[in-house]
């Protein structure tokens, strides 16, 4: 793997005008776009976007309001904790999660934002999947907290619609009409995750198992990632048994399948693995959008992705039902982590082998 100081990009998800989706005229540039992504859904999953819809100088205030969120005293973070509800809005701590089994709990705090959903909605009624009102401060704590919710909402509206357009590519590369996906997108539960990443600690030989996030795959049906200038993101390239790092492009999103779509499809597109070390010596934020989809549509194999007469590999499930279980696994194993570490009574932890990755909304 490359250093820090010199990151290995030969093999890294291309750059991808998305302008062209949107231009009726030319169908020839349209087709071009739909074979790049359509080769990189065969080959790991990834690929990046510009010239899309969602406006540049949104993406800079949105990250500008990611810093300072973090920047904020951790009593008024705490104030929105995620742990003050059952729906998994609010504020993230350090080290509340392991996706990688033998590391260290992960090097990074969150805010979790979705969907307005009032307490009275079906969803939060029948506690679907992260259905519930999001966490603000108080006006009290932040002054201009409706600066900070109009902004994250709007970004996040338009980050979610561009979802649906990437759906309506990946529908194209899969020889299936343009809205196959539209009943799937149809009130769809989409997660977003305001991060930060202090840098990685080092010291006591803890650095090799110390991730901001962990190697792991993501399970909803497709991820679309904002960075800031601080590099970080690597994703595993399976032909060549590598990892490579993702630089950050301004103004582009990184796109990356999850479990949903590798399920759907039988396997013939692929969600990969990925995995945040932050060695820059800097702090670094993102804000990734999970669009898992409607809670109750039942995934099933799609058309053309599996030989006439041939079982499909996984039977049907519903997208609460796939989605749910890994998502409560990966918190489950940092509080057990913890409880061991109180149980011996230290502070910190003593490395263990790498295990397994798992996967992440």
């Amino acid at each position: 793997m490359a250093s820090a100081a010199e990151p290995n990009t030969s093999r890294s998800p291309p750059l991808l005008d998305f302008s062209k989706f949107y231009n009726a005229s030319d169908a020839a540039a349209k087709k071009e776009l739909v074979d790049q992504v359509r080769d990189c859904c065969l080959h790991n999953g990834f690929f990046q976007i510009i010239n899309h819809p969602v406006p540049v100088e949104l993406q800079q205030r949105v990250m500008a309001w990611n810093k300072r969120f973090f920047d904020l005293p951790l009593d008024v973070k705490k104030s929105v904790g995620k742990d003050l509800n059952t729906w998994n809005r609010g504020y993230e701590l350090l080290r509340s999660q392991i996706l990688e089994e033998g590391t260290l709990p992960e090097l990074k705090e969150g805010f979790y934002i979705g969907e307005e959903i009032p307490k009275t909605h079906p969803y939060h009624v029948n506690k679907k999947l992260n259905s519930g009102p999001n966490m603000w401060p108080s006006a009290e704590l932040l002054a201009d907290v409706e600066d900070f919710r109009s902004c994250t909402m709007d970004y996040y509206k338009n980050v979610v619609s561009l979802a649906k357009d990437i759906l309506k590519v990946l529908a194209l590369t899969l020889d299936l009409d343009e809205d196959y996906f539209s009943e799937f997108a149809s009130g769809a539960v989409a997660t977003m995750r305001m991060l930060h990443y202090p840098p990685t600690e080092k010291g006591d030989g803890e650095e090799k198992l110390q991730r901001g996030i962990g190697a792991h795959t993501d399970f909803g049906a497709v991820t679309l990632l904002l960075q800031d200038e601080v590099d970080g993101l690597q994703v595993w390239d399976n032909e060549v048994k590598q990892w490579f790092d993702v630089m950050p492009v301004p103004g582009a999103f990184v796109v990356n399948l999850g479990n949903l779509m590798m399920r759907w499809s039988n396997d013939r597109y692929i969600s990969n693995l990925h995995r945040v070390i932050n060695r820059s010596g800097k702090e670094r934020y993102s804000i990734p959008v999970f669009f898992s989809g409607n809670p109750d549509y039942v995934i099933d194999c799609l058309p053309n992705c599996k030989p006439d007469g041939e079982q499909a590999k996984y039977p049907p499930i519903t997208v609460e039902e796939a989605v749910g279980g890994s998502y409560r696994e990966s918190y489950g194993r940092a509080e057990k982590y913890k409880a061991s570490q109180m149980k011996q009574g230290v502070d910190k932890a003593v490395g263990t082998p790498v295990g397994n990755p798992v996967a992440v909304a």
